[in-house]
């Protein structure tokens, strides 16, 4: 009994040991960049700083504005979340739900084989494919935009929302999918209606995932944004915050 609860204290002493060295590794990085970037921004102004539009560090007369990459990071990101979520969710719904389990293993290794692609990969594919496609289809001066960042992020988080969205999925007892199609409800029904709404905690941690995934990619977006500061618009080149701290 003595062991038992010597074993029991240990196990949660270490649990909390990194639960607190997690925690605060992220404040010590946080209060690192703000003591490292005060007095510069004491110097510019927070006003400036946060709700400028130009950005000319090396110019004669520099501009330190950061608004204008703020906005293509949420632009970005947002592009990518309303694209790739509804097909990463639907892609789980049919793994766990619809697809017969041959095909479905041969999806799955393909979904989990796209999450171990370097970004340089994603950026040389969207660099080869996607930007010259979108300078052809839409007729611009440059297939290097908002754009075709969006597509390729919304790639990127597939493998995030796919799998996690599954794996909730799987985890919803079975008798809720039996008790829905004993009353009457249709397979589609008893999916959208039962099994996602019991799932909805897993597939909501896979948006928040692909959501961090899409704010902090750096190498995939420089290959395919333009890497100029400009306001968020479609067809333009851009430069989202990441890529200006890299």
């Amino acid at each position: 009994m003595i062991m038992k609860n010597a074993s029991e204290l240990i196990a949660r002493s270490a649990f909390l040991a990194g639960a607190v060295i997690s925690v605060a590794s992220v404040l010590m990085i946080a209060l690192y960049m703000l003591i490292a970037g005060l007095p510069a921004i004491s110097e510019i102004g927070p006003l400036k700083f946060l709700l400028g539009t130009v950005w000319k560090p090396t110019a004669s007369e520099p501009a330190f504005g950061i608004l204008a990459m703020m906005l293509t990071t949420l632009a970005a990101t947002l592009g990518a979340i309303l694209l790739g979520v509804p097909i990463g969710l639907l892609t789980a719904v049919f793994l766990a739900e619809l697809a017969p389990s041959r095909l479905a293993s041969l999806i799955r290794p393909a979904v989990e084989l796209l999450a171990g692609i370097p970004s340089v990969i994603y950026g040389f594919f969207g660099l080869q494919l996607i930007v010259p496609l979108a300078q052809h289809i839409f007729n611009i001066p440059s297939g290097a935009t908002l754009f075709s960042a969006i597509l390729i992020l919304a790639v990127m988080i597939l493998p995030t929302i796919i799998s996690t969205a599954e794996t909730g999925l799987r985890a919803v007892p079975a008798v809720y999918r039996e008790a829905s199609l004993a009353i009457g409800a249709t397979r589609i029904e008893t999916i959208f209606k039962v099994m996602l709404p019991a799932a909805r905690s897993a597939v909501l941690s896979g948006v928040i995932l692909g959501v961090g995934r899409a704010i902090g990619e750096t190498m995939a977006v420089i290959m395919v944004a333009g890497n100029v500061v400009n306001l968020p618009a479609l067809f333009k080149s851009v430069r989202p915050m990441t890529v200006g701290i890299a």
